[in-house]
């Protein structure tokens, strides 16, 4: 009897331990009405949000694309811009009569004008304009180069290996594009570089800001986009020529297992791209540094610029500068394409460092 009795204690007892265990777990395992309405809320406002402002991968590699474009093109010009200041030196020598202490200084060669330069004007005088310069790559090379990818695959929608049609196509676009952004910036370098610090010889601005303010004073809005049409001739031909040429050479190097994809391959093909663009875009670069370094008055337009060069000084007067310019762009395209391709690549594996931890 009491055996009866103690077994069917033992049941009723394990039985309602069992059912309080069960009932915890769904408890556990079933949310509250208020639980699921707020996730709800939760899930319905992220969805919201993202249909507003989608980002898509596409999206973060371009803006990387632009900020490694520009930064790499600071860095470039930080190493080249004594090439580029003598380039300017020569190619407007002898546009005008020199005037006091400029008178006895002739510039022969791209290291005879360095040196020159250093001798009668200090060192310093070689980085004349460097901060209207790095305000233009940071607005110009930006655009160019940093957008060229996004543009290409725009006007292929999406689609891999464009021709060389759109490839010139996308390179017209964005060298456009960039220099009808950043014209102010360069007409101020230039007019900075072409300037001279002699005793004797006036100085036409002191200051970055100075000069933005004094050219819109006196030129007006017409002034700080003066020769904006040879500046988009030239930077359109630079910008095809200097982006497919690079992007041809790489392709074949790769494709013919030349080198790998790495900073041999960068060095070699902007190397050439840099000799290929200089052949094509100097005429147009002289006459663009002419004319936008030119007091009011001088020239009537950009042709008329080009047409007063071939009558007075003949065609090889398009050429003036040759030797620097083509250690200035060659140099610079290889600083700017290696550390361009090497921050592009360092900013996408630290993209998807954090997108793997989040």
């Amino acid at each position: 009897m009491w055996d009866i009795w103690d077994w069917t204690l033992c049941w009723r007892v394990d039985f309602v331990l069992a059912s309080n265990v069960s009932q915890r777990k769904r408890r556990r395992k079933s949310p509250s009405w208020r639980t699921i309405y707020k996730e709800g809320q939760d899930v319905s406002s992220s969805l919201q949000s993202s249909s507003r402002h989608p980002v898509t991968p596409s999206d973060r590699g371009s803006q990387s694309q632009v900020l490694s474009a520009g930064t790499a093109a600071c860095i470039a010009d930080l190493v080249t811009f004594p090439l580029d200041t003598a380039k300017v030196r020569l190619q407007i020598q002898g546009e005008t009569a020199a005037t006091g202490a400029a008178k006895g200084i002739r510039y022969r060669g791209v290291f005879g004008t360095i040196s020159t330069m250093v001798r009668t004007e200090g060192p310093r005088s070689l980085y004349n304009g460097l901060v209207a310069g790095l305000q233009r790559q940071m607005a110009f090379a930006s655009i160019r180069i940093g957008l060229y990818d996004s543009v290409k695959s725009f006007y292929t929608r999406g689609k891999d290996n464009p021709n060389v049609g759109i490839r010139i196509l996308a390179g017209c676009t964005t060298g456009a594009l960039a220099v009808s952004v950043a014209q102010p910036t360069d007409v101020v370098k230039v007019r900075f570089q072409a300037q001279t610090k002699l005793q004797g010889v006036s100085r036409r601005y002191s200051g970055t800001m100075q000069a933005y303010r004094q050219i819109f004073q006196h030129e007006g809005l017409r002034g700080l986009w003066k020769g904006t049409l040879p500046n988009i001739t030239r930077n359109a031909l630079v910008n095809c020529t200097e982006l497919v040429s690079y992007d041809l050479i790489k392709e074949a190097i790769l494709k013919h297992k030349l080198m790998s994809d790495n900073l041999p391959c960068h060095f070699v093909s902007a190397f050439g791209a840099g000799f290929i663009t200089t052949v094509i875009a100097s005429p147009v670069d002289v006459v663009k540094t002419r004319y936008m370094n030119s007091p009011p008055g001088q020239y009537r337009s950009s042709l008329n610029c080009a047409w007063t060069m071939m009558t007075k000084e003949g065609p090889t007067a398009f050429y003036k500068g040759f030797v620097p310019s083509f250690l200035r762009l060659g140099s610079w395209n290889v600083v700017m394409f290696v550390s361009f391709e090497q921050l592009k690549r360092a900013m996408m594996m630290s993209r998807s460092r954090v997108e793997a931890t989040t």
